[in-house]
């Protein structure tokens, strides 16, 4: 199994891809191997904002003092 890459490193190595694809250097078969693996960092970094997301948590604190953990809800953002 391949090592798991972390949102940090995904990203370096997308910034990475982007200014060699953007150098105008590569060879048209290195330039679609450098789009495949970026779009593969795209999908891992996606995957793990996924993740993320989906840990998020808010703390409240009921009436009665006690602690409970909800699911964050990026909407009420919106709406302040």
């Amino acid at each position: 199994m391949a090592k798991s890459i972390s949102f940090e490193e995904a990203m370096i190595a997308l910034e990475e891809a982007v200014l060699r694809l953007e150098s105008g250097n590569l060879t048209l078969d290195d330039s679609i191997k450098e789009f495949e693996a970026a779009v593969k960092l795209i999908g891992a970094c996606e995957k793990k904002l996924s993740e993320a997301k989906q840990k998020v948590m808010i703390l409240t604190e009921a009436a009665d003092g006690t602690v409970k953990d909800e699911p964050f809800d990026a909407s009420d953002e919106n709406e302040a």
